[in-house]
């Protein structure tokens, strides 16, 4: 893997992003890649999405985070938010990353996870420290730690829709070996 390289995936909701991150974490270890951080995936009750569970990719530690039943200072449409669980899951495998993984992946960087400071400062450590990083953004977010990462040179950001979804992780292969510039 190239030293250092930081890709961010974005795209409307429902778009791909996380179905892109998933195929790249597939093919980095079929390659010997020890890949960690945290993913986000979601709760489907009834045929309808009714929340989000962060999980830790290399101990598989789950918690749900967001959720139509959560009761929460914190709610972005019809979820309530336990920032709680972001911070005990998800802040936790991305410093663990940070410290004994090849490739560190951050599944989203969202509306709902930039409620949580200590997330906002775990994401900046990790995008500072020189190793292969992927990590996927929210596309319309204002938010300052969003606009700072979109502003950042040393991250390349690609954008996933319907039509490109089965190919970009095959690109982000390419790019994360150092072979697209």
């Amino acid at each position: 893997m190239k030293t250092g390289i930081k890709i961010g995936i974005t795209g409307l909701p429902g778009a791909g992003k996380t179905h892109a991150l998933l195929k790249v974490i597939e093919m980095l270890e079929a390659e010997g890649c020890k890949v960690g951080g945290m993913v986000t995936e979601p709760i489907v009750e009834g045929g309808k999405r009714t929340g989000f569970a962060i999980v830790d990719w290399q101990n598989k530690e789950k918690g749900v985070f967001a959720h139509v039943d959560i009761e929460s200072k914190f709610n972005v449409g019809k979820f309530g938010v336990d920032l709680s669980v972001l911070e005990t899951v998800g802040v936790k495998a991305l410093l663990k990353a940070t410290e004994d993984s090849d490739v560190i992946v951050i599944d989203e960087v969202g509306r709902m996870e930039v409620e949580s400071q200590p997330f906002i400062e775990t994401v900046k450590y990790a995008l500072d420290i020189d190793k292969p990083l992927i990590l996927t953004l929210h596309k319309k977010s204002r938010n300052p730690l969003l606009q700072d990462i979109r502003r950042r040179d040393d991250i390349r950001i690609l954008e996933v829709t319907p039509i490109n979804r089965n190919l970009l992780p095959y690109k982000i292969m390419k790019l994360m070996k150092g072979e697209l510039l």
